[in-house]
């Protein structure tokens, strides 16, 4: 009888267990999302998520992987600006920052350390779209609030924030279409591999060249988005394949022109990224023949998808998939204090402005704050 009773104690355990994760799992509703200028779905299909509503103050964690270049490391400060920002902490009883590198399986683990520890929404820049799985079910069952920005994740379980990074790609594609008429020898300045961003700026930006009905000849470099990476590798490029017609970077912009200059190779028309030293440079050769568009994601959508998991946490309804504005400026439109900020660092990415979402950061605000796990 004693088995028995026990036995009955535990089936009766196991359902409130069961039940309390069912609790913790989101409604797909009708939209709009309560914010909808700010949090636009990805498309008219997509579904609508309303998490049961939590009390805050929250414990929200970044976990982030690749850290070696300057997008990802402003991404960590502007993430750590929004939340020291007053109307944000007040909502925040933790805020901590992880970064794991390019090691997959670091990076889950992490996720899975936060959700051990009990944090109520992890956001995550992935290293892998795919690898995920796991985690993802993991945190679903303890209610744990996931989302996903930049390099997104292939799955409908979390929320993805981003902008249409093969849409991107294609957008660098029709400048050197339009800018080269009867093809030519493009250099291809590639992201970090394995990434959903690099992976879908690459589709974009071939699928555009080749349905162009135009001879392209491209040849590919990864420049892991880091201006010292992508120099050598374009130099390296430059001196076995060169001269190009045109080039495309997803990042490195800045240290692939300046591989161009070191080479005294002519300026060509450019499609890149929105580092400030590489539009400083569109801006001051754009007579010489360095014709540039420059358009990206701001590091600021990690305050997006902050904000983001703080409206799922207070029961607001939020699309499964958000798309966010890029950040576009091309010659011969380059405005000096706008698009560009001769006193400011290369380095700095501009585009950090969401408006809709009420979000705006100064340089000195971002660059105010460390890189560092904490």
């Amino acid at each position: 009888m004693k088995h028995a009773l026990l036995g009955g104690v535990c089936a009766a355990a196991a359902l409130v267990m069961l039940g309390s994760s069912a609790l913790a799992d989101p409604e797909v509703v009708q939209g709009p999302a309560a914010q909808p200028d700010c949090f636009a779905p990805w498309k008219a299909d997509t579904q609508f998520f309303k998490y049961p509503k939590k009390d805050g103050p929250y414990r929200i964690a970044l976990a982030n992987g690749y850290i070696a270049n300057t997008w990802r490391i402003q991404m960590v400060q502007t993430a750590k600006a929004y939340a020291a920002q007053p109307d944000v902490a007040a909502k925040l009883k933790e805020f901590k920052v992880v970064s794991t590198g390019e090691d997959v399986p670091a990076q889950i683990s992490a996720i899975n350390n936060f959700i051990d520890s009990g944090f109520d929404a992890i956001v995550v820049d992935a290293q892998n779209p795919t690898a995920f799985t796991p985690v993802i079910k993991r945190a679903k069952k303890a209610g744990v609030v996931l989302v996903a920005f930049d390099n997104t994740l292939d799955t409908k379980d979390a929320i993805n924030v981003n902008v249409d990074q093969k849409g991107l790609g294609e957008l660098w594609g029709k400048w050197l279409v339009g800018h080269l008429p009867n093809g030519g020898k493009v250099l291809e300045v590639r992201g970090v591999a394995g990434t959903s961003v690099d992976t879908d700026r690459h589709a974009g930006i071939a699928e555009t060249l080749q349905g162009s009905g135009k001879d392209f000849k491209v040849t590919e470099v990864m420049g892991k988005w880091d201006d010292g990476v992508a120099q050598k590798a374009a130099a390296d490029a430059i001196a076995t394949n060169g001269p190009f017609d045109g080039i495309t970077a997803q990042g490195g912009d800045t240290g692939v022109v300046q591989a161009m200059m070191d080479a005294k190779h002519p300026f060509v028309p450019f499609g890149g990224e929105t580092e400030n030293g590489f539009r400083k440079f569109c801006a001051k050769y754009a007579s010489e023949g360095l014709k540039c568009t420059s358009a990206g994601s701001g590091p600021a959508q990690v305050a997006v998808a902050i904000k983001t998991a703080i409206a799922a946490l207070e029961g607001e309804v939020v699309p499964q998939e958000i798309k966010l504005p890029l950040a576009i400026a091309s010659d011969p439109d380059f405005k000096e204090g706008q698009d560009y900020f001769p006193k400011e660092s290369d380095n700095f990415f501009v585009g950090n402005s969401f408006p809709s979402c009420g979000i705006n950061f100064t340089a000195q605000e971002i660059m105010g704050q460390s890189k560092e796990n904490q």
